[in-house]
């Protein structure tokens, strides 16, 4: 007898919000966590067709003698123009989608998270049975970022945050909102998610 496809889940929040702590949160639990941030660089740097395409589209700048991602070079030309940044996306995004899926059909949890940190501006949640949406007021991820990031001024903070949906808008679309702003306290949150995704009646 096959074991049931886990319940594909995506969870996101602004820069500072806090999403990568809730995460390790539900590692903690035994829940799988596919980083699509993180694995679109490795498949850039190392899937042959999204290489090639990237190369083809971008220059041969776009990679190292080495065969390794030009990041610095790629990120100055795709950063300032909303265009390049569409097109790059629509390079990497199928790319992305078909590996999560083959990763997530190897996993045996009721179901697996999605971590993705531009999940409702690509419209990549709607591939997915379920949203998290990670909040926290607006300067208070600013303070975050400060500590944990002293190398990034705030005006490049705020240039990343422009490119994020603002909270309202993403808790609409969201089947869980959690609070990350000091008013609540986290893991009980996240306990009444997994209970009630485990349940498989959300």
């Amino acid at each position: 007898m096959n074991n049931p496809k886990p319940v594909l889940v995506g969870i996101s929040g602004g820069i500072g919000a806090g999403k990568t702590l809730v995460t390790k949160i539900f590692t903690l639990l035994d829940i799988p966590v596919y980083n699509a941030d993180e694995k679109a660089r490795w498949l850039m740097a190392h899937q042959k067709g999204l290489k090639s395409a990237i190369s083809s589209v971008f220059g041969e700048q776009s990679y190292f003698q080495d065969g390794s991602l030009n990041r610095k070079f790629l990120a100055d030309k795709v950063f300032a123009d909303p265009i390049l940044t569409k097109k790059i996306n629509s390079l990497v995004h199928p790319v992305v989608k078909a590996d999560f899926r083959e990763w997530a059909g190897k996993q045996k949890s009721r179901y697996v998270l999605k971590e993705a940190a531009l999940l409702f501006e690509t419209g990549s949640f709607k591939e997915l049975e379920f949203t998290i949406h990670v909040t926290a007021p607006k300067q208070l991820r600013m303070e975050r970022i400060k500590q944990r990031d002293p190398h990034r001024s705030e005006t490049q903070i705020l240039q990343i945050m422009e490119k994020q949906w603002d909270d309202p808008k993403k808790n609409e679309l969201s089947d869980f909102i959690l609070y990350n702003d000091n008013s609540k306290l986290v893991i009980p949150q996240v306990l009444q998610i997994h209970k009630a995704l485990q349940s498989g009646n959300p």
